[in-house]
């Protein structure tokens, strides 16, 4: 598995699992329905953000995106987002692109990372950060519409650099 820069040639490889983990309402808040243009606008960020493929030749595995996590005065602390194609899950691609974040956010001077909104219920996710050193600092209740569990909270995650 590499992990390289994404590009726009990746992104119809992308937006088949990208709206299929959004469509299935169990871990992201983008709204459902959205064609590959809208969704490719949400997800292929520009400078300074930075976009990236986990691939195996020529298969996108999954992808995320990082960046600053706020506008002016909070673009010190970074973010990140990430999906993984479902049929190729429990492979370590998310904990690849984890890493990678990580140590791009790092070395583009970063001075922490903040994921805004982990849906409490999504126990995979929240192992993999915590174990990339990621700790909950604080869950919105019932912020999030779960699709089978109904309103669940949000943890909000914080790793400093």
């Amino acid at each position: 598995m590499e992990i390289r820069e994404a590009t726009a040639a990746d992104w119809p490889l992308i937006y088949p699992f990208w709206a299929s983990i959004v469509a299935a309402g169990e871990t992201y808040a983008y709204p459902e329905g959205l064609g590959p243009d809208e969704a490719g606008a949400l997800w292929m960020e520009e400078p300074p953000g930075h976009v990236v493929v986990a691939v195996d030749g020529d298969r996108v595995l999954g992808s995320a995106k990082m960046g600053p996590n706020r506008p002016g005065r909070g673009d010190h602390v970074g973010t990140a987002s990430f999906m993984v194609d479902p049929g190729v899950r429990g492979r370590g691609v998310g904990r690849a692109m984890g890493v990678h974040a990580v140590e791009w956010l790092r070395g583009a001077g970063y001075h922490g990372i903040q994921f805004n909104a982990v849906v409490e219920t999504n126990a995979v996710a929240v192992h993999l950060w915590e174990a990339l050193g990621f700790r909950i600092i604080g869950t919105v209740p019932e912020s999030f519409r779960h699709r089978t569990n109904g309103p669940v909270g949000l943890h909000v995650m914080y790793m400093k650099l």
